[in-house]
């Protein structure tokens, strides 16, 4: 058994060695079509991430720009006695922050209580709208390493089974499109799984921030409503 691996390894190096001299070189495209049909779902799930981060990141990035004085108009409105002025300011502004605000004006005059509850309830259903596609994004994370490792499992199977229906006629050229595909299949599985491992977890720390800008703006909410109280 040493023997034959000894042999088969120099046989590698051999064919190694001559695609160098022959100056052969294997593109990018080559090399994908060389993982079988199992690098399909892999390119489906790449192409399934790209879009989820791009498309998070944007809305992401969007909701956590808010105009410092948004909150400053409202005060002054609200001091005023302008409540449709608030809310008009609140309706103009695109924002998660914006539309919690909008919904505690409405509540005002109703128990603190109330107030911050239903502010939390449209926060929460804030948050929602911008994880939406992050379970996916975490599924592809997980899910390509593991159709890599398919591919890799049924390359290998292919290899022994045609060094098995080979008999003593075994060389290289033969068993390279069962090797090809295990590791051609891990490598891309493990890239995309990586990539989108990094990138969920950047969306989740965005989301984090803009909760965090939430949370801020609603205590600055009822700290101003317990104001004409104290």
């Amino acid at each position: 058994m040493l023997t034959f691996v000894l042999l088969q390894m120099n046989q590698a190096a051999a064919a190694v060695a001559a695609t160098e001299a022959e100056g052969i070189t294997l593109n990018f495209w080559d090399l994908a079509l060389k993982g079988g049909w199992i690098m399909v779902p892999i390119l489906f799930l790449s192409l399934v991430a790209v879009f989820i981060f791009g498309d998070r990141y944007i809305a992401i990035q969007r909701a956590s720009k808010v105009d410092t004085s948004l909150m400053n108009q409202i005060k002054n409105y609200i001091m005023e006695g302008k409540i449709d002025a608030a809310l008009a300011l609140c309706r103009t502004t695109n924002k998660p922050i914006a539309r919690m605000l909008e919904k505690g004006i409405t509540r005002i005059g109703r128990p603190l209580n109330d107030v911050q509850t239903t502010i939390e309830n449209v926060g929460n259903l804030e948050v929602s709208r911008l994880e939406k596609g992050l379970p996916v994004l975490a599924s592809v994370a997980g899910g390509a390493p593991m159709i890599g490792f398919l591919g890799t499992v049924m390359g290998m199977i292919q290899a022994f089974y045609d060094m098995a229906n080979a008999g003593n006629n075994i060389d290289v050229t033969l068993l390279s499109s069962g090797i090809y595909q295990a590791m051609v299949t891990t490598v891309a599985g493990l890239i995309v799984g990586i990539i989108a491992y990094f990138g969920y977890n950047i969306l989740v720390s965005r989301v984090e921030n803009v909760v965090f800008k939430m949370e801020a703006t609603t205590t600055d909410f009822m700290d101003l409503l317990n104001e004409p109280a104290s």
